[in-house]
């Protein structure tokens, strides 16, 4: 088990979204970070609705008052603390959380097995 540097926390914008690369059990997986103040979660950039990219284009995410995530090809409303879908399509669904923790104003991605070194911000 390895643990995966992200990016330095305050690349995430406050209040908004940024997507990341990294190569997980082998195979490039898209990532989204979201942020409210010190708080981050890591969600796998994959809509419930149709299995597609959250971005209306590759790395810009519609955020909306600092707490929800908009999937821009259907509307879907997701809660920045739990990937839960409050409105859209998908209601009731989740986004795939993905294990992190923050140390010395890093982002890590923990435990991953097999997983390389390098991440793409």
């Amino acid at each position: 088990m390895a643990n995966i540097r992200l990016c330095a926390l305050d690349q995430v914008p406050d209040g908004g979204a940024l997507g990341l690369e990294a190569t997980l059990q082998g195979q490039t997986t898209a990532l989204i970070a979201v942020r409210r103040g010190a708080q981050v979660w890591v969600y796998r950039n994959r809509c419930p609705h149709f299995s597609i990219p959250l971005d209306y284009q590759p790395g810009s995410f519609s955020t909306y008052q600092t707490r929800l995530l908009m999937c821009a090809h259907h509307g879907a409303m997701f809660r920045f603390e739990d990937g839960h879908c409050i409105d859209g399509p998908c209601e009731g669904a989740h986004l795939d959380s993905v294990p992190v923790y923050q140390q010395d104003g890093l982002l890590w991605l923990a435990g991953v097995q097999n997983a390389p070194t390098n991440v793409h911000p």
